[in-house]
């Protein structure tokens, strides 16, 4: 359905430090093959862009927005989330573990990166 999601962030180096803190636990390291100012990370055939916004502008997270990463097990989601927290994001909403609704039962856990922008790392 997607061929990628871009993002933007005011400090792309404080982005690099997070970024490539979550996407090295999933095995997933930054693509260097991007212009200057972007970072690209690629995993299970899907694209991350993180971006300064080509407007010059302030770059700002999407209230309501969430992105989420599928994850191998419960033990990556928690190897994620502290990951996260030790690269400079900020923990959110319950503590990382299990959820279940209607649509099932999940192992999530939820971090804002640097800029605010909403993050989730799920198991199902």
């Amino acid at each position: 359905m997607f061929s990628h999601i871009m993002i933007g962030s005011n400090d792309i180096d404080r982005s690099k430090t997070f970024y490539d803190a979550l996407f090295a636990v999933m095995g997933a390291p930054v693509d260097v093959n991007h212009p200057p100012g972007r970072l690209v990370y690629s995993h299970d055939g899907n694209r991350l862009i993180i971006t300064k916004p080509i407007d010059g502008q302030p770059a700002c997270h999407a209230n309501g927005g969430t992105i989420g990463f599928k994850m191998s097990s419960p033990d990556q989601v928690l190897a994620w989330h502290k990951a996260g927290v030790e690269s400079g994001g900020t923990p959110i909403e319950d503590p990382p573990g299990e959820r279940k609704n209607a649509m099932g039962s999940f192992f999530l856990a939820y971090l804002r990166d640097p800029d605010g922008n909403k993050l989730c790392a799920v198991y199902r």
